[in-house]
């Protein structure tokens, strides 16, 4: 699907859990020559998202999948049919949404959908924003190249080929990377040592910010999510925004593996642009 031109998109209906069993099979070098075809989706589907892009340079999207593409989206967050329609050149600008969903809304949600697989009203009742961590100022204007996804499944990939970060930074030095990373359900402990081997393995070498998904992955008795973030990236000298919609709480920002990135947050806004192409 991915070499055929007729098709514009493949988007998986949920995860994949064992989706790094396809990376030995996948021909890289007929992928990077073919016309290019999206692959849009999130969570395990990052196992394919960031080595598509790593190793042919082929913009692969993070956003919603196909379970989540009927669902309603505030209007500071864009549908990825907008996001693949840019043209090359354009921008895509998101914001930070105000609300997002609980857990036990999305289950419920869920559970309707077994009976009406027509429902698009997940309800987005939960207040909340975007927040700086590790930095005493309230604003942020950083631009880089973006890339990112889910961190129980690429950490496995950051010593390989297939999640080799550290090489895609060097390449784009001049623009620097800002990498996004968020946490399924791994306990905190378990989402620290994770993020541990990506720094090993050089993934925040030429980092000039990094945004961390909001979850609802549990803590590690007292040990909290955002203590697994300041475990591994707290002492880097590296504006870290948490709480950024992009993951598995609702709604999911559309975010480009490849694109370049221009992050503000002031007073007036939280927003992200994308550069296509």
């Amino acid at each position: 699907m991915l070499t055929d031109p007729r098709i514009r998109a493949v988007i998986p209906p949920w995860g994949g859990e064992l989706a790094i069993e396809i990376l030995p099979h996948l021909d890289f070098d007929a992928i990077g020559s073919a016309e290019p075809t999206w692959l849009i989706g999130y969570s395990d589907i990052s196992t394919l998202l960031l080595p598509l892009t790593l190793l042919t340079g082929v913009a692969t999207l993070h956003g919603q999948n196909l379970m989540d593409t009927p669902n309603r989206i505030p209007d500071e967050i864009r549908h990825w049919a907008d996001a693949i329609s840019t043209s090359p050149g354009g921008r895509l600008t998101q914001r930070a949404s105000l609300h997002h969903a609980r857990q036990e809304a999305q289950h419920a949600f869920f559970q309707k959908l077994r009976t009406d697989p027509t429902a698009t009203d997940l309800p987005l009742e939960e207040p909340g924003s975007w927040r700086l961590g590790r930095t005493p100022s309230s604003n942020l204007d950083v631009q880089g190249r973006l890339i990112g996804g889910c961190i129980e499944v690429l950490a496995p990939l950051a010593g390989s080929r297939y999640g080799d970060v550290r090489r895609f930074g060097g390449e784009h030095a001049k623009d620097g990377l800002i990498i996004y990373l968020e946490a399924c359900e791994s306990p905190a402990l378990d989402i620290a040592r994770s993020l541990w081997s990506m720094r090993l393995a050089g993934w925040f070498e030429h980092a000039v910010a990094v945004l961390i998904g909001r979850t609802q992955a549990p803590p590690s008795a007292n040990f909290s999510q955002d203590d697994a973030v300041m475990s591994a990236l707290g002492d880097l000298d590296i504006p870290l925004v948490l709480d950024v919609d992009c993951g598995h709480v609702p709604p999911h920002l559309c975010l480009i593996n490849g694109a370049h990135a221009h992050i503000v947050i002031d007073e007036h806004t939280q927003r992200i642009t994308q550069t296509i192409g």
